[in-house]
Parts: C-alpha cells; structure tokens; sequence
C-alpha cells in the first residue's frame, strides 16, 4: 500500500478555496451591474428619456435650418425631459414667435420656455402693453381648470397674440383661444395650437 504524499495539497480545501474566488468575482461582477443600473434608474433623467431629448434636440435643430438657417446658430436649445428652453438673440420677435411654434411641433414636447431676447426692437410699438397682455393671458390660463397652462407658449407684438402649443382636444384650444381675444390689448389673435390627437414630427 503506498504511503501519501506528504507535499500533495489536499484537493478539498483547493477545491473550495478556488470556488470561494470565484464567487467572489462573480458576486462582484454582478454588484457592478446592479449598481449601475440602479445608479442609472436613480439619476434624474432615465436613458429612455434622455434619447427622447436628444431626438427632441435634432429635430428642433433640423427645423431651425429648413425654416430660417440663422435660427441654428443664433438659438440655443436646452432639453431636459421634454421641457424645451429656448435662449439666445435673434434680429425680430417675428423670430421668436418661429422658434417656439417649430418647437411645439415635435412629438415629445411637454413645455416650450421661449427665453430668446429680440435685438432690433424699433418694430415694436409698446413693450409695456404686450407685456401685460402676455401676463394676463398667462393668468387666465393658469386659473381655468379646464386648461392645462403648461402646455402653452403666448407671445404678443404689438397687439398680436401668438398662441404656440398642444391641447388635449378641439374645446380646450377654444378656449385658450377666447380667453385670447377677451384681454384688453388684443387687437389680433394668431393660432398655432396643435391638438394632441394630430400627429407631430
């Protein structure tokens, strides 16, 4: 009978040792993906929702050139979950007024802030009288519950109410529309609402 090897390591413990690492790495291994993904589902934006922006942004982008290329270079575009900031110079509020409706036109899009400033203003007749307009048509909105303001862009030049967005259906846009034509210093009201059943880029 042979006697055992004295310098053999014992195959169990080996075994178990070898077992143990790998296990180890594995558990490690899948910790990392856990925690990433957890990280990712954690962070204020979602990677779905972040693609929807970055679709937002090139689409908004491809509109500007195909409508006024200068609106590409002079307008900065923000996205952040379908809320859309629109920011920059532009030459007339006519501008403006294209960068917020082209903006309301793409799928996606829950709220367009048009923060855009209008260099050459000798078109506009009284800044004060819009301005109040623009907030009193906002206060309107705002305190109809049969509205949802949010989903709504209003400029007004000289007068003009420009009225950008999305409506759930043809009696809310009415609406947003008449509470328009009551302010005090409309003289002519512009509609580019969309409904929501139409079918956006």
């Amino acid at each position: 009978m042979n006697s055992p090897n004295r310098n053999a390591v014992p195959l169990v413990p080996v075994l178990l040792l070898l077992a143990s690492f790998a296990l180890s790495g594995c558990a490690g291994a899948v910790i990392g993906v856990g925690s990433a993904a957890v990280a990712a589902s954690t962070t204020e934006k979602g990677i779905s929702t972040s693609v929807s922006d970055g679709v937002i942004f090139t689409k908004l982008h491809d509109k500007f050139i195909k409508a006024d290329a200068s609106l590409s270079t002079v307008v900065d575009v923000t996205v952040n979950d379908g809320a859309v900031l629109l920011t920059g110079k532009v030459k007339t509020p006519d501008e403006k007024v294209l960068a917020t409706k082209l903006a309301w036109e793409i799928k996606g899009v829950r709220e367009v802030v048009n923060e855009i400033q209008v260099t050459d203003k000798s078109s506009i007749k009284d800044v004060a009288k819009d301005l109040a307009a623009s907030a009193q048509l906002r206060g309107k909105l705002i305190a109809d519950p049969n509205i949802s303001s949010l989903n709504y862009s209003i400029d007004v030049v000289n007068g003009t109410v420009y009225l950008s967005g999305v409506a759930s259906n043809v009696s809310e846009m009415n609406m947003v529309v008449t509470h328009a034509q009551e302010l005090r210093f409309a003289q002519q009201v512009v509609n580019y609402i969309i409904i929501e059943s139409d079918k956006r880029d």
